[in-house]
């Protein structure tokens, strides 16, 4: 359901944007396109948020610096910090809010000039 709420508000940008159901799917996915950004939720079936920004950091090509926002529910006062160490370029919380996300997806693409806003592509895992 959150995945659809974040592809929905995608959608009001313009974005062009691609879903995966776990983080397995979404890596293969990343293997087989480009994209500007991906979308983590620290909670998925299978394997975690953490575990697959540490295999998508750790590719030995130019993938392994997508950037990557990190959507969660989890409010432990250690996580923003642990997602960043992870290789996470920004923490949004749920519930999501439009301008939240955003803000944080401009804020990346500002940095890295690596697009024009939201309405790049996206992945979502």
């Amino acid at each position: 359901m959150n995945r659809r709420v974040v592809g929905d508000m995608l959608g009001v940008a313009g974005a062009t944007m691609t879903e995966a159901e776990s983080a397995e799917r979404g890596l293969e996915i990343l293997d087989a396109q480009d994209f500007q950004m991906v979308l983590v939720d620290l909670r998925m079936p299978g394997m975690d948020g953490i575990t697959a920004i540490t295999i998508i950091r750790a590719r030995g090509d130019e993938k392994a610096k997508v950037p990557i926002i990190v959507i969660t529910a989890d409010v432990a006062p250690d996580l923003r910090e642990r997602c960043i160490a992870a290789g996470a370029d920004d923490v949004i919380f749920k519930p999501v809010a439009m301008d939240a996300l955003f803000e944080a997806m401009g804020r990346i693409l500002a940095r890295d000039a690596r697009g024009d806003g939201p309405g790049s592509s996206s992945l979502i895992l």
